[in-house]
């Protein structure tokens, strides 16, 4: 299986999981926390796997960062509200 099809597979897998998270009646924090791990986790295989930054690990790291510090942005925001 070539590397773009597993990370086909590895999006299909995490967007499964997003949905199965917002059919589960959970609101709020509960609901907000998951799908933004989910989502980074998404993130991430895109920018490795399709952009190709596996070849350039410094600029994987600081995308990597950057989207983490928007996650925990949105994090606290969620948890604010």
């Amino acid at each position: 299986m070539s590397p773009v099809t597993k990370a086909w597979a590895q999006l299909i897998a995490l967007s499964a999981a997003s949905t199965a998270l917002a059919a589960s009646g959970l609101t709020g924090a509960a609901l907000v926390l998951p799908i933004l791990m989910l989502a980074g986790a998404k993130a991430h295989v895109i920018l490795r796997d399709y952009l190709g930054l596996s070849v350039a690990p410094g600029w994987l790291r600081g995308f990597d960062l950057g989207l983490a510090l928007l996650i925990v942005a949105f994090a606290g925001l969620a948890l604010a509200a």
